[in-house]
């Protein structure tokens, strides 16, 4: 079975810094383009980023390119999303999906960010 796993949220201040990780199993995760999302508190899913299978293409959304940044390692089944300058708007559920450029798809359990003074 697929399994997706995230770690790495917490509460951090304004201007502070997380990175999110996801390890995956039960699938060839590294010819798998894959996704993070995430849900604002009574909203739906929002696209954050996405990254091709080999790593070498990866797309943002455009309110948060520069501030937040995908990458993976294939070799450890393993995302990952590097979120600095955090804001207050950036408090959220995040998941990791199996996915390439859209929110659908298996994701995991999520981890919490939440940024607060």
């Amino acid at each position: 079975d697929v399994q997706l796993v995230e770690s790495g949220g917490g509460l951090v201040p304004p201007g502070g810094s997380l990175r999110l990780s996801c390890v995956a199993s039960g699938f060839m995760f590294k010819n798998t383009g894959m996704t993070w999302v995430r849900q604002l508190p009574g909203q739906g899913l929002e696209w954050v980023a996405s990254i091709n299978s080999g790593g070498g293409n990866t797309h943002y959304d455009d309110a948060l390119k520069g501030r937040f940044t995908i990458s993976r390692d294939n070799a450890k089944n393993t995302l990952y999303l590097q979120l600095n300058d955090l804001k207050i708007e950036d408090t959220a559920m995040y998941y990791c999906v199996k996915s390439y450029l859209n929110v659908g798809g298996v994701r995991g359990q999520g981890t919490q960010v939440t940024v607060s003074a």
